[in-house]
C-alpha cells in the first residue's frame, strides 16, 4: 500500500464504513470491497483544481473542455476509489446517509488494518498486481486557492464545503493496464481483502429488525467475527435528571 503525498498518518486511527445490510453481508460472503469509479461520485468537484463562483463570466476562450480536461475525465473513469470516515466515535449523519437510514451496518478498521488485509488486485489473474493508493483528504477552499498537485494526486483533495466528511481514502488507477491493452469495467472493482484482518469491530444499526440482526450475526460467526460485533450507542437509553 503506497500513501499519497507521502504524508504521515496515524496507523491506528480509527476508520470507518457504514453499509447498507445486502453490502455488508456481500462483503462477508465475498471478501471483497467495492470499489467505484471517481466519475460515479455525486461530488461535482471531483479532482477539480478551482471553483468559479456562481454567476462568474465564462471566458469564451475556454467554453470548451481542453485536451487537459478530457484526459482527466478519463482519469476519473479509471481511478477506482473506497471512501471511509475518520472519527473516533460513530456517527449519527453516516448512519442516515450511508446505512439505509440507520438499518445497516458500520464496520470499524484503521489504516493499519487495511494495509495488513489487502490483496493483491489484478484486474485477471495473468496481469501484475496494480498499486493501492491510500491517504487521508485534504480540505481546500477552491474559490480562493487553485490547486498545482499532480493528476493522481487530485483525488486527496476535496472542496472545503465537505470537509465534514472527514474523509479517508483508498484507490487503485487502472490507467496504465489500459494503455497496454487491458480491458478495463467501465465502473467499479472489486479488491479482495483478508476480511478478520480488516475489521475490528462490527456496529449493528439502531433501526434493524430483528430478523436482520440474526442475519448479521449468523454471517459474523461463519467468520469468527461474533464477538466483534457491538450495539450502537444510539439505542442507549437517555436520563434527564
Amino acid at each position: 500500500m503506497r500513501i499519497i503525498g507521502d504524508q504521515p498518518l496515524d496507523l491506528k486511527e480509527p476508520l470507518w464504513r457504514y453499509f447498507k445490510i445486502e453490502r455488508f453481508l456481500e462483503l462477508l460472503k465475498s471478501s471483497h470491497l467495492y470499489f467505484a469509479a471517481a466519475c460515479q461520485f455525486e461530488d461535482p468537484f471531483e479532482g477539480a483544481v478551482a471553483v468559479l463562483p456562481p454567476g462568474f463570466p465564462i471566458d469564451l476562450r475556454y467554453a470548451k473542455a481542453e485536451s487537459h480536461e478530457r484526459a482527466f475525465e478519463e482519469l476519473r473513469r479509471l481511478t477506482k476509489v473506497s471512501c471511509w470516515h475518520r472519527a473516533e466515535y460513530e456517527s449519527d449523519a453516516m448512519w442516515q446517509l450511508y446505512a439505509g437510514a440507520r438499518k445497516g451496518v458500520a464496520i470499524r478498521t484503521s489504516v493499519e488494518r487495511i494495509r495488513d488485509a489487502a490483496k493483491p488486485f489484478r484486474l485477471r489473474p495473468e496481469y501484475g498486481h496494480e498499486e493501492l493508493w491510500a491517504g487521508n483528504v485534504n480540505y481546500v477552499d477552491l474559490l480562493k486557492e487553485r490547486l498545482r498537485v499532480g493528476m493522481m494526486d487530485r483525488f486527496w483533495f476535496k472542496h472545503m464545503a465537505f470537509s465534514w466528511e472527514r474523509e479517508f481514502r483508498l484507490a487503485v488507477s487502472v490507467r496504465m493496464a489500459e494503455e497496454f491493452g487491458v480491458q478495463v469495467p467501465k465502473h467499479g472493482i472489486q479488491v479482495e481483502f483478508d476480511i478478520a484482518r480488516l475489521i475490528d469491530r462490527i456496529y449493528l444499526g439502531p433501526s434493524l429488525s430483528e430478523e436482520n440482526i440474526a442475519a448479521i450475526r449468523c454471517a459474523a460467526k461463519e467468520h469468527d467475527l461474533e464477538s466483534h460485533i457491538r450495539i450502537t450507542s444510539m439505542l442507549g437509553t437517555p436520563r434527564y435528571t
